[in-house]
């Protein structure tokens, strides 16, 4: 584990403490008490039920699939799934809250502690402890841009499931913050529980913020209100920590309050204070009975669970032999995972070689090479221009010595711009590796010929220019040369 990050203020050392609560609208196709249908992008007040509305005499009647839903992700962040579950009734006033109040749950959550480890960039692990995760129907959305005197509402959010994902403040810094969103979003759509799309609101974060010389209580927060992406996770940390610390250098105290982020200047501004955190009159919905669960129940569900990131990290370094840090990268993404997994089996099948001799090769060219190319297109690896066995065709080019690395990336190119399978390109265009020694033996003995100052130089003690005769043949074959074939030569000769 590493140690908590400071940030250097004028006056001394300062540590900044943050606790997170990720919103997560639960993949469902209704709401949480009600049959409206949950799509995104629907016209204005399209899906809408009376539950929804508030209607006088309408009852709230519970989700099972939602209920599932929560479960599973309780599972997946390896937290307690409690039995005996409450509803409640959160009471406040806001204009596209019909009920008045929001029903959530309070003392009692769906699902208890857990913990979430983060792999930082030294390669060391950070454990990010989860405080609860409970089930809530989210509110309408307030429409400032419709009208210069009027606000108007829309109620098609109003009533879809969300799950309130809340971590311990165990958070050190901006950095660690965009770690955990990022890894509490891959697990969300391992499970298949939430999309985890940022920009469509389906999932969002409030940030608390506060600041403390290290070893002393905890300073008061700030808490920043619906950020919708990583970066601006980044920011608002950034901004109030700094704004806190001179706040209380400049002889000041920070206030309890709630803010709000604005992404065009990246500062957070005040929007209302909080006398007491969370003074919201809960008590027990009368309308909903408590969930209460079977042990037999959660085990049928936790059966279910696909391989998570963190296992399928650890299999891919023992199974594939790759790096912590490409297993990393290659899990961050469940379709990232399957498509490296497909190609190594369909690299494998055409080399002849076993996955585990050729899977660190297959990462570096996904990583390096398509990833990248998918990245400035923004595509995702399911939109990728070359399927795994094409791939896995150039690879085992590659591979089986047919082609050079350096040909190979050529290739890759090619294969992009054209279309074209490897094979035909490599045919085509005769780019077959050149192996024949005697081929390169004749090459080798005219360039050590023509370049008598380097042979005595080498001769010399100057070993770098070993290079120099290596690059020479590769130029006289058009870089087909087989590397291996050239560098046992080019040994025996000089």
């Amino acid at each position: 584990m590493t140690g908590a990050p400071t940030f250097e203020g004028s006056t001394g050392t300062w540590e900044v403490v943050i606790g997170l609560e990720i919103h997560a609208q639960v993949t469902s196709q209704s709401k949480l008490f009600s049959g409206a249908a949950t799509g995104f992008g629907a016209e204005p007040n399209t899906q809408v039920s009376l539950v929804d509305a508030a209607m006088p005499g309408m009852l709230p009647v519970i989700n099972e699939y939602c209920v599932e839903q929560a479960v599973r992700t309780g599972l997946g962040l390896k937290a307690q799934i409690n039995l005996r579950s409450v509803f409640d009734r959160k009471n406040y006033f806001y204009p596209d809250l019909p009920q008045g109040y929001q029903i959530s749950q309070f003392s009692d959550p769906i699902v208890g502690e857990g913990t979430i480890y983060l792999d930082m960039p030294d390669g060391s692990q950070r454990a990010i402890g989860i405080e609860r995760l409970h089930l809530e129907q989210d509110a309408g959305k307030s429409l400032h841009d419709q009208s210069p005197t009027q606000t108007y509402v829309d109620l098609n959010r109003s009533g879809v499931a969300l799950m309130e994902i809340v971590s311990k403040p165990d958070l050190r810094s901006a950095e660690e913050a965009g770690l955990y969103v990022r890894k509490v979003r891959t697990i969300l759509r391992y499970l298949g529980t939430c999309d985890g799309n940022m920009d469509q609101g389906s999932m969002r974060c409030d940030v608390n913020v506060s600041v403390r010389h290290p070893g002393d209580e905890l300073g008061t927060r700030a808490e920043v209100k619906n950020i919708n992406s990583v970066r601006f996770v980044h920011q608002a940390i950034e901004f109030e920590t700094r704004r806190q610390i001179e706040e209380i250098e400049g002889g000041g105290t920070v206030a309890l309050e709630t803010r709000r982020f604005d992404p065009k200047d990246g500062v957070t501004h005040p929007m209302r204070s909080k006398e007491e955190a969370h003074d919201y009159r809960y008590f027990p919905d009368p309308d909903l009975l408590p969930l209460v669960f079977t042990q037999g129940f959660v085990n049928t569900i936790k059966d279910s669970l696909p391989e998570l990131p963190d296992e399928k990290k650890a299999r891919f370094e023992s199974e594939y032999g790759i790096s912590a840090a490409n297993a990393g990268v290659l899990v961050a993404e469940r379709a990232k995972g399957d498509f490296f997994e497909a190609l190594v089996a369909s690299a494998s099948d055409k080399s002849g070689k076993p996955a585990s001799e050729i899977g660190q090769d297959c990462a570096n060219i996904l990583i390096s090479d398509l990833f990248g190319i998918l990245n400035k297109q923004g595509l995702s690896i399911d939109q990728s221009p070359i399927d795994h066995r094409s791939l896995a065709g150039l690879q085992a080019l590659k591979l089986d010595g047919t082609i050079s690395g350096r040909i190979a990336k050529e290739v890759f190119v090619e294969m992009l711009e054209s279309g074209k399978q490897a094979e035909d390109i490599v045919e085509e265009q005769g780019l077959r590796q050149v192996s024949d020694t005697g081929e390169i033996d004749s090459i080798i003995d005219k360039i050590i010929a023509d370049s008598p100052k380097q042979l005595a130089g080498y001769k010399a003690g100057k070993e770098n220019l070993f290079g120099y005769f290596v690059g020479q043949v590769m130029k006289a074959t058009g870089g087909k040369a087989n590397p291996q074939v050239v560098n046992e030569l080019l040994k025996k000769k000089l």
